[in-house]
């Protein structure tokens, strides 16, 4: 798959997320993560989204790593 279409999509409940990489002019990836779910009943869909930079992707994966680890620790 081509780098600048490649897509992944996490239905989760009444949400979906999409992970989305794209390049900008310069031909840098990029990351697109955008969340997907309904206002209320027979409502549109709201949109909200993320844009993360190739510079700041370990980070951000360290933190979300961190971050997720704790939710699995038993207290």
């Amino acid at each position: 798959m081509d780098r600048e279409n490649m897509s992944k999509t996490v239905k989760a409940g009444a949400k979906t997320y999409f992970f989305d990489l794209k390049l900008t002019k310069e031909e840098k990836p990029y990351l697109v993560i955008t969340e997907s779910r309904f206002k209320g009943d027979n409502e549109e869909r709201e949109r909200s989204s993320i844009i993360l930079f190739q510079e700041h992707a370990v980070d951000f994966l360290v933190a979300l790593n961190e971050m997720t680890q704790s939710m699995h620790t038993d207290t």
